[in-house]
């Protein structure tokens, strides 16, 4: 069999130092703080529990390529460090996903698909885009990883956002948003848990 996804591959270690690598992150951090604006103004103006989720989703990617650029080129120890911090954050971002859909759940929303589907759709080509850009770099350590986890995550979740607008389309209902905004916080929380493992263990062997 293969590796493991969460195994470190041998050239990993050098990565960092790509100036391609860099690149790449810049153009994530750019497009992502863009998205999150641009999202987070569509999801109160639709009053979308999912849009708003996602909006802050952009929002923490690009505080995690933000941190990717400043330890890169830095001892693994230190990455990794970077790599439980991102973790925590993902975590928190997912915890704080599932607090806000059942807000929505008890005080009703009533999301406009149509603002919905438009906007997943653009946020989906930017997530994919990123994806394809970091795919290669997907088997390095934590820190890399981190960032192929999260860009991966986003991608899934707006299918799902584009899911949940043709949901809410179809039924006239609240609920597809909803269950998409925890659908969100999920992917988040697991994957910080992923990152969190193998950030340890390399934490344990630096």
């Amino acid at each position: 069999m293969g590796k493991s996804c969460c195994q470190a591959s041998g050239t990993a270690p050098t990565a960092h130092d790509d100036p391609r690598w860099r690149a790449i992150l810049w153009v994530a951090l750019l497009a992502n703080a863009a998205m999150f604006a641009l999202e987070m103004v569509a999801g109160l103006a639709a009053d979308s529990r999912a849009l708003q989720a996602d909006a802050l989703d952009f929002l923490g990617d690009a505080a995690n390529y933000a941190i990717s650029l400043g330890v890169a080129g830095l001892a693994l120890t230190w990455r990794a460090r970077a790599a439980l911090v991102k973790a925590a954050t993902m975590l928190a971002f997912g915890l704080w996903v599932v607090g806000y859909a059942v807000y929505g759940l008890v005080v009703g929303s009533a999301p406009q698909a149509q603002t919905m589907g438009l906007v997943g759709a653009l946020a989906l080509a930017v997530n994919l885009a990123v994806a394809l850009l970091l795919f290669r770099y997907r088997g390095g350590d934590a820190n890399m990883r981190s960032v192929w986890i999260c860009s991966r995550n986003d991608a899934i979740g707006n299918l799902a956002v584009l899911a949940a607008a043709a949901g809410v389309f179809g039924t006239g209902r609240a609920w597809p948003d909803l269950l998409v905004a925890t659908l969100v916080a999920g992917l988040a929380i697991w994957g910080s848990a992923q990152v969190f493992t193998q950030a340890r263990r390399e934490l344990a062997h630096g």
